[in-house]
């Protein structure tokens, strides 16, 4: 799946999508990553599926990303220190 198709989809997608979807950070050559929200798992439908990506920096996808992959908490507050992530504790049920 990973071939010459996907990197021409890649190169647009992240055209029309240069800043990370975490952080907001510009995206620059190899430090760009087209992410899929939910894990395709083989699964071609949802590999194409561009509802399905988002733009990452390489250092959000294999941090962040990754924790909240294996149930961990996205890490990150606001100015009044409240957690950014929404499943965190503190913000549930607000």
């Amino acid at each position: 799946m990973y071939g010459a198709q996907w990197r021409g989809a890649r190169v647009a997608f992240l055209r029309e999508h240069p800043f990370c979807a975490m952080c907001g950070k510009a995206l620059r050559g190899r430090d760009a990553v087209v992410d899929h929200i939910v894990p395709h798992r083989g699964d071609a439908a949802l590999f194409w599926d561009e509802g399905n990506w988002q733009a990452l920096c390489k250092f959000c996808h294999d941090s962040r990303k990754q924790r909240v992959e294996h149930g961990g908490l996205v890490g990150g507050h606001d100015e009044n220190g409240m957690p950014l992530d929404r499943a965190h504790p503190w913000n549930v049920g607000m």
